[in-house]
């Protein structure tokens, strides 16, 4: 049984007074309704359930060896690279030869993660490629991320992150090049 004393032992002094019995507060109710109220409150509440992110593997499936496979246009194909200190490098076409014109300077560019980093580099192409293509159901951007091996798991994840925000036709991770590496070492950022 829980109980609460409020009052002290005997006291000091030379007068005999009598002895009065210290008031007392059982506070097994109280007890009994704060386990209560915990229970109720544990087995009401939702947990918060894990959030995950879809992906599209590739199947096991050996490609036929007659068959090309689709090729994007380098104006249409963006490559992010990560490298350390969550830097990345961007760039429009291919790595030894960046698409450049009129309208787009597709040569590597240094970049951060986010709104006013990579995010507002590939809205910007994004827009670009929907405007040139005849169909952009079928045609779009084409999004390659490059992670070198200075790269963090957080830099890959904040990256696929920037995917689901911009939703860019199509997207994949793909193996890290010479030419990449060597960007990134160009850019001091290896």
């Amino acid at each position: 049984m829980a109980e609460l004393n409020t009052g002290g032992g005997g006291g000091k002094g030379g007068k005999v007074r009598s002895k009065k019995s210290n008031p007392g507060v059982d506070l097994t109710a109280m007890v009994d309704l704060a386990f209560l109220l915990i229970t109720f409150f544990i087995l009401t509440t939702t947990l918060s359930k894990p959030q995950s992110m879809d992906l599209s593997l590739p199947d096991n499936d050996k490609p036929d060896p007659n068959s090309t496979p689709p090729e994007a246009p380098a104006w249409r194909t963006l490559t992010v690279v990560l490298g350390k200190n969550d830097k990345l490098v961007y760039y429009i076409g291919l790595t030894d030869a960046p698409y450049v014109d009129a309208e787009i300077n597709g040569k590597p560019k240094l970049e951060n993660y986010g709104g006013k980093g990579i995010r507002k580099a590939i809205l910007s192409h994004n827009k670009y490629v929907l405007e040139h293509v005849d169909d952009p159901n079928k045609e779009g951007l084409t999004v390659l991320i490059k992670a070198s091996k200075s790269a963090n798991y957080k830099n890959v994840v904040d990256i696929l992150d920037e995917m689901a925000i911009i939703k860019p036709r199509s997207y994949s991770i793909v193996d890290v090049t010479p030419g990449d590496i060597k960007m990134l070492e160009d850019k001091k950022i290896k």
